[in-house]
C-alpha cells in the first residue's frame, strides 16, 4: 500500500485583526451558565481550474465538513479552558447535542443563517450562541484536505483563511464580542491548531476565559 506523506506547517498569523468586546461583556456573562456553537459558515475558494474538477455537492459536503470542524475545534477549546479551572462557571454544550436538536428543528448547516443567533439560542437552551464564518483557498480540516488532493491531485504547501467568529447574548440578541482574523498555514495544519493560535491573544478579552 502506498503511503501519503502530507507537509505539515506551523500556522502563522499576521496582521488584519479585529476585535470588539461589548462594554457590557462582562456584566452580562456573570449570569450565563450554558453556551453553545454552532457550525461555521464557511467558504473554500478555489481556483477557477480546481473548480472545474469539482461537482457543487462535493464543494457543498467539503465547506460543511469544514465549518463542522471549526465547530469542534472551538468547542474542545473551551473544554480545555475548564479543565484548567478558568470557566468554573461556564457549561459548553456538546456539538453533537448542539446538531442533532437543530435537526430535530429541520435546521442544519444549509439552512442555519436563516435564524437569528438569538433564535437558535432558544433553540439550544443555552444563554449565549457562538457563531462565525470562515473563508479559506484550501480546506484546514485534515480529512477535506486529503479529499482534495485525491480529488484534483492538488497538495499545496500553504494556505490563506479569515475568520470571523462572534458571541451574542441569548436574552435579546445583542452582540457581546466579535473577532475577525486572517491567518495563513499549511494545508496539513488542523482546525484545533488554528483556533488555538486565533484565542491565544484573544481570549483575554473574552468574558468567560478572563482571569479574575
Amino acid at each position: 500500500m502506498k503511503k501519503l506523506l502530507l507537509l505539515f506547517l506551523p500556522i502563522s498569523v499576521f496582521a488584519q485583526t479585529n476585535l470588539y468586546e461589548n462594554p457590557d461583556f462582562d456584566r452580562i456573562a456573570l449570569d450565563h451558565k450554558i453556551i453553545a456553537m454552532v457550525p461555521f459558515k464557511t467558504q473554500v475558494k478555489l481556483r477557477p481550474k480546481q473548480m472545474k474538477e469539482m461537482t457543487d455537492e462535493q464543494l457543498d459536503r467539503l465547506e460543511r465538513s469544514e465549518g463542522e470542524s471549526i465547530q469542534t475545534a472551538m468547542y474542545s477549546w473551551f473544554l480545555k479552558r475548564k479543565k484548567r479551572g478558568d470557566m468554573q462557571r461556564i457549561e459548553i454544550q456538546d456539538p453533537n447535542t448542539s446538531n442533532a436538536i437543530l435537526g430535530k428543528q429541520n435546521i442544519d448547516y444549509n439552512n442555519l443563517r436563516d435564524y437569528t443567533p438569538m433564535e437558535l439560542a432558544e433553540i439550544l437552551g443555552v444563554d449565549a450562541i457562538i457563531s462565525g464564518n470562515y473563508e479559506t483557498d484550501k480546506p484546514m480540516s485534515e480529512g477535506a484536505s486529503v479529499a482534495l488532493g485525491l480529488l484534483i491531485g492538488f497538495w499545496g504547501s500553504t494556505n490563506n483563511a479569515t475568520v470571523n467568529m462572534s458571541v451574542h447574548n441569548a436574552k435579546d440578541g445583542i452582540l457581546l464580542w466579535n473577532y475577525n482574523k486572517k491567518v495563513s498555514g499549511s494545508i496539513g495544519s488542523s482546525p484545533d491548531d488554528l483556533i488555538n493560535r486565533l484565542m491565544r491573544k484573544a481570549s483575554r478579552r473574552l468574558a468567560y476565559t478572563k482571569e479574575n
